[in-house]
């Protein structure tokens, strides 16, 4: 087991990959009671093409319902029973399953590891699970913030996943079969694709015994890397759409793509830190753009701001409601068109904005979910918070500069609106 100590910040990671492919990670917190446990599989809501097979919208949040359900018992009631806390999400790149406790946690983690690798499926539950994802997903379509995001990422990715709800159409999870999520299963999560990450009161060799004995019961078939295949720049930006719905103030969001993240993991972190602090720099309720929106009317408390970049797509999001839509989305046009000399304008705020990321970091050092949620997929490499730690400190005004030129370009930004209509 590879141990990598991080002194500065006076926590020790341990890591190592087993004989079936399954990648474990162990962050001892020396005086905590509790223990926090989370194992990914890096297929998500975007993972459409399967070994060359068309997957349908919805699949992966479909399967990540169905596991917790087996013949005779439900994964909660287990935990539950044990006092641990579980939950599981599917995003766009990924589906985990987590619990936290401060007790029994061996028997916690042959629950975790149980549930997720053996699969149960039958018709009648398959079509139980598509009634109830479908009322789901009416919820989602009722709601003015959830259709204002989804709407904006049509606009900014058309014809691509990520314009697809998470948890996909009340069409496409018909296509669901018990026969699908088995293969899908089979080819997601076998070992090689998961990653076990734990954090909080354990004792690292005792803990990766435990494990081994777990996974020494199961038998798998020999690993074979999934063929996952996603295109998501498949189509040309649409700069504006428009959605009537019942709303008591209209709505309005500026999205902007970038181009996809590419180089090494520790490069693609850095840009994304990066443009995080610009757009911090830019949009924050200290900023001169936000003060001269708020004085004028065209934002207010409903402002927000956002950037999420993960793989394959990097894109920002600005939303508030408003009156003013168009005056919003021609302010927020212009600071793009001229956002060398608005970046200049705020240079002066940099070192406050980089300290307070730095600060707000820092403080996640405490949360064992923090630590080991930001980077829980193969895909970030042997990236950790502390590599962002790191990187966000030595981070420069040019680096800043640098990121305005890649990703402040008028020929990424989208309109979306939400209002009453007449």
């Amino acid at each position: 087991m590879q141990k990598r100590s991080f002194d500065e910040f006076n926590q020790v990671l341990y890591e190592t990959t087993l004989e079936n492919g399954l990648t474990v990670r162990l962050i001892p917190f020396a005086g905590f009671h509790k223990t926090y446990a989370i194992l990914t599989t890096d297929f998500g809501a975007i993972d459409r093409q399967l070994n060359g097979q068309a997957l349908p919208a919805g699949v992966a949040h479909f399967l990540e319902h169905k596991l917790f359900e087996k013949a005779d018992h439900d994964a909660f009631d287990l935990f539950g029973a044990l006092g641990a806390d579980s939950n599981a999400f599917t995003s766009f790149t990924q589906t985990s399953y987590l619990y936290s406790t401060t007790s029994k946690f061996k028997e916690n983690l042959n629950v975790l590891l149980d549930f997720v690798q053996q699969p149960y499926f039958t018709n009648q539950t398959v079509e139980k699970e598509i009634g109830i994802i479908s009322q789901e997903i009416r919820m989602y379509n009722d709601n003015p913030d959830s259709r204002l995001y989804m709407g904006m990422l049509g606009n900014l990715y058309p014809n691509t996943a990520l314009a697809d709800d998470i948890a996909g159409s009340e069409e496409s999870i018909k296509q669901i079969t018990p026969e699908l999520l088995y293969q899908v299963h089979a080819a997601c999560y076998q070992p090689g694709n998961l990653t076990l990450q734990l954090a909080g009161n354990l004792d690292p060799a005792e803990i990766l015994e435990w494990i081994e004995e777990n996974q020494a019961k199961k038998h798998f078939a020999a690993p074979q890397p999934p063929a996952l295949a996603t295109d998501l720049h498949a189509g040309e930006i649409l700069s504006y759409r428009r959605l009537t719905m019942p709303v008591a103030r209209p709505k309005v969001m500026v999205g902007l793509r970038g181009a996809t993240l590419t180089g090494s993991p520790q490069e693609q972190l850095k840009e994304q830190l990066a443009t995080s602090l610009l757009l911090e720099l830019l949009f924050d309720d200290t900023s001169r753009h936000y003060q001269e929106l708020y004085d004028r009317g065209i934002i207010d408390d409903s402002f927000s701001f956002s950037y999420e970049a993960n793989r394959g797509y990097n894109f920002a999001l600005l939303a508030t409601e408003t009156d003013q839509q168009a005056a919003f989305r021609e302010a927020i046009g212009r600071l793009v068109d001229n956002a060398g000399d608005e970046l200049v304008a705020a240079k002066d705020q940099f070192p406050m904005v980089k300290n307070a990321s730095l600060g707000h970091l820092i403080g996640a050092l405490d949360s064992p979910e923090a630590v080991v949620n930001r980077f829980a997929t193969r895909a970030t490499g042997e990236l950790t918070i502390y590599d962002e730690l790191r990187q966000l400190r030595a981070l420069t005004w040019e680096d800043i500069e640098e990121a305005a030129r890649h990703f402040m370009l008028k020929d990424g930004l989208a309109v979306y609106e939400i209002d009453a209509g007449e």
